[in-house]
């Protein structure tokens, strides 16, 4: 498929008038590897490396370990689609790193774009992150909440569970790793209903419309305490919402893998790439 085409379905599928997002600091480091338009709004094609994409990689991070996969397969005229263009790191004294520039000169020589789409997958939809992880716990989606960069980022949505016990069983069942809790409020799940928000939902804000909608259980990514998030764990405390968190990665990669079913729909060979969660994201 020519890369154009595909850059421009992309673009008519996914990114929304009225959306946006910055990610200047975080790749200042690679300028030299980003496009024009990307450094503008943030969004789309960050690397513009080929003319032609017969492959799709999807991931949630550009982490070496995902981007030495691609170069080791021999791929050439493809691209990586990622949630994020810098890769997530809490442990850093800047939580974003741009990916490494060597791997990048690598892409170019082999004619692999990198395509991007953070805010645009984020937003509530049929490929969206917090959709995408609702559906992997078999909670019904209701309706959407917590507005990010113009984005609607989070859902409220019911379960057949009772117990937030059982719900973080299911949940760690679905991730493939231990998750973490904090009980802050009853282990029964008010009106068997939960509030989902894919990556990092440790915001105070974000709580309150929670709290607003009746809900005492939020299943996110981060649930670290640190600075930061010092006041979410206040207001979830004050108001008794348990914290279920099963990190950055691994709330997130389900909408990368549905994002792979997007582009063989396209006519285009495509695969998960998949990487390792940062577990410190639920300490």
């Amino acid at each position: 498929m020519e890369a154009d085409k595909l850059y421009q379905q992309l673009e008519k599928d996914f990114i929304a008038p009225g959306l946006s997002d910055d990610w200047g600091e975080w790749l200042a480091p690679i300028a030299g590897f980003v496009c024009d338009n990307f450094k503008r709004r943030s969004m789309g094609l960050v690397c513009d490396f080929t003319e032609e994409i017969n492959k799709v990689y999807a991931a949630v991070f550009p982490s070496n370990a995902v981007m030495e996969k691609i170069l080791s397969d021999g791929a050439q005229n493809a691209m990586l689609f990622v949630h994020h263009p810098a890769v997530w790191n809490i442990a850093a004294p800047q939580v974003f790193l741009p990916p490494e520039a060597g791997l990048l000169r690598q892409f170019k020589n082999n004619g692999i774009s990198v395509y991007n789409l953070h805010v645009p997958l984020d937003n509530f939809g049929e490929y969206s992150t917090s959709v995408s992880l609702a559906r992997a716990l078999d909670i019904k989606v209701e309706k959407a909440f917590a507005p990010y960069f113009g984005a609607l980022c989070g859902v409220f949505g019911q379960t057949e569970l009772t117990l937030i016990g059982d719900l973080k069983d299911k949940f760690e069942k679905a991730v493939g790793h231990k998750c973490g809790l904090y009980r802050y409020g009853l282990d029964g799940i008010a009106k068997k209903k939960v509030a989902v928000v894919a990556g990092g939902g440790n915001e105070a804000g974000l709580l309150k419309e929670i709290a607003d909608e009746g809900v005492n259980v939020l299943l996110t990514g981060i649930i670290a305490k640190n600075e930061f998030s010092k006041p979410a764990h206040e207001f979830a405390k004050r108001h008794k919402i348990n914290l279920l968190g099963g990190t950055h990665y691994s709330t997130e990669k389900f909408a990368c893998i549905a994002m792979v079913d997007y582009f063989k729909k396209l006519g285009l060979s495509a695969e998960f790439v998949a990487d390792q969660p940062t577990m410190e994201d639920i300490a």
